[in-house]
């Protein structure tokens, strides 16, 4: 399986937000009510590091998820809703500077550690500190400036505006100080007995399952669940055993033919909900090479690829929405965003106004083959590793489409190794590829779009692989996230997507996903499409809200 490659970052709040509830219930610390045992399955081999580290990729805690719930963030983002406010957590409130390079975060009061002791803003701070100190562990990069600490206030400044990174600084995970601060690599040493403040603390450990207990003396209503079992699969088929068998209760995993596979064997039980993030998969083209240099081409081949086909046959009709809208950013989720002439647009066109865009710019047709405007037939190569499916049957459907406009595609089933290189020094035609997410539309489209990402062939890049070389762009990004008042930003991302929609430099065709397959059969209030409560992934920071919800099915 093809890990989501989308990173986890999604938006944030005002000026300044008011202090919430963390989550139903008190806040004081009660005996859990809880009982029975949650499976979580994840695909991601045999055999794993047996490391606790949060920091590290590679460790148990990331890829199984339960990292959220040790480590807990100050404030929890609906990544489904991302224009709600995020929800307080070990933040009870938070207050940005007019210029958005500062924010004073109000640490809550009366939070234990696992081990008994209390956590204090100088825990918060520290858990700043530690980025700014060590790179390895500061994962989206924050350009971090300052840190102090003042009562219960902790004041974390930036090297500039940090209004498209809100929610990245909101969810950072606080760690124990007197721990981390024992370490001599954060990013990498092992994290055998983790203190945390979340509701669960880790009670056994074997080379494939981490079982984790409730803890009794949580700072607000514990989960009702008492035990958490996480166990890691060699793959998508013994997954899915799993999932049908009962042995998993929650995955993320691609399954070819999930609605008949999974669904169909318990419907009363057994289901999918895949809802969209901020990002995209699509067609990078490699913008320096003619005739894909020709913005009209771009066009051309965009109108033509059938994205229900792709999210039908390539993502099996569940596996990652499709991106409807012409300026790329999938909807509902990005609907607040979308510049007026765009919404309800469609990225598809019919054949007739593909050909036209075409004969109006100089390509001609030579029967049914297309000429570029030096009379070359255009060829193109699309790539992808070879054992990727969802892509490789998505790169036929896209050969087909492009067919029908005279383009001579084939395909290419890469070696997974020699493709992350060749994309990163720009040595192909066109690839499909994921896009950055976040808060807002602003990091699909600075990972596609943004000249400072700009690399010789050649050289590695990491974003801009298609090599758009488009001043505009690049300064409506600086504009948009630089902006100090919303009518500037609105303008400048209204911009943004003007250029999308007539520079076409990749072509989106699925969002990247938020989903999960789950059973209701022994746990229930689970989000959905009728309670979008939180994401329902298991990797990702909504796991700890679901997990929060969860109830007993009898």
């Amino acid at each position: 399986m093809r890990a989501n490659r989308t990173i986890s970052a999604l938006l944030a709040a005002g000026l300044a937000i008011a202090t919430l509830g963390a989550c139903s219930g008190t806040e004081t610390p009660s005996k859990p009510g809880a009982t029975g045992v949650l499976n979580i399955g994840m695909p991601d081999g045999a055999t794993m590091p047996a490391n606790n580290n949060p920091f590290l990729d590679t460790s148990f805690a990331k890829h199984l998820g339960y990292a959220w719930l040790i480590w807990e963030p100050l404030a929890l983002q609906n990544e489904t809703k991302p224009a709600d406010e995020p929800k307080p957590w070990l933040a009870t409130k938070w207050k940005w500077s007019a210029d958005y390079s500062s924010v004073v975060l109000t640490v809550r009061e009366n939070v234990k550690w696992s081990d008994g002791s209390a956590m204090t803003a100088d825990d918060v701070a520290y858990s700043f500190q530690i980025m700014k100190d060590h790179k390895g562990v500061n994962y989206y990069a924050l350009p971090l400036k300052d840190v102090k600490v003042a009562g219960q206030d902790v004041t974390v400044s930036f090297e500039g505006s940090q209004y498209v990174n809100r929610t990245k600084v909101l969810s950072t995970q606080v760690i124990n100080k007197k721990q981390w601060s024992a370490f001599s690599d954060p990013a990498k040493d092992v994290v055998d007995k983790p203190i945390g403040t979340g509701p669960y603390t880790i009670k056994s450990v074997t080379p494939s399952t981490v079982t984790l207990s409730v803890r009794s003396d949580y700072w607000q209503t514990a989960p009702k669940v008492a035990e958490i079992r996480c166990t890691t699969y060699s793959g998508n088929d013994t997954q899915l055993t799993a999932l049908t068998s009962g042995a998993t209760d929650w995955t993320y995993a691609f399954m070819a033919n999930a609605k008949t596979t999974f669904v169909a064997k318990d419907p009363a039980h057994f289901k999918l909900w895949f809802p969209p993030a901020l990002s995209a998969d699509g067609l990078w083209i490699n913008t320096t090479k003619a005739p894909f240099d020709n913005a009209h081409l771009r066009r051309a081949m965009s109108m033509v690829i059938n994205r229900d086909d792709i999210f039908n046959q390539a993502m099996a009709g569940y596996f990652k929405p499709k991106v409807g809208n012409i300026t790329g950013i999938p909807t509902p989720a990005g609907d607040a965003f979308l510049a007026p002439e765009y919404k309800g647009k469609s990225s598809e066109s019919d054949l007739a106004t593909a050909k036209k865009e075409l004969t109006d710019n100089g390509f001609t047709f030579d029967g049914t083959t297309l000429k570029d405007p030096t009379g070359k037939p255009v060829t193109i190569t699309l790539t992808d590793p070879a054992d990727w499916n969802d892509y490789q049957t998505a790169l036929t459907i896209i050969k087909e489409n492009l067919a029908t406009i005279g383009i001579t595609a084939k395909i290419d089933k890469a070696n997974q190794d020699a493709w992350f290189d060749a994309i990163a020094k720009g040595n192909f035609d066109a690839a499909l590829h994921w896009s950055n997410g976040g808060a807002t539309p602003y990091d699909m489209y600075e990972n596609i779009m943004n000249g400072a990402q700009l690399q010789p062939i050649g050289t590695t890049a990491n974003g801009n692989y298609g090599r758009f070389n488009s001043p505009e762009a690049t300064q409506a990004l600086k504009d948009y996230a630089n902006a100090t008042d919303d009518t500037a930003r609105t303008a400048a991302m209204h911009k943004i997507q003007k250029i999308m929609v007539e520079q076409m430099p990749m072509i989106a065709t699925s969002a990247g996903n938020l989903g999960a397959e789950y059973s209701t059969a022994k746990w229930t209030g689970w989000p959905d499409e009728s309670n979008p409560y939180a994401a329902i992934q298991p990797t990702r920071w909504g796991m700890l809200d679901v997990v929060m919800h969860l109830t007993p099915a009898s």
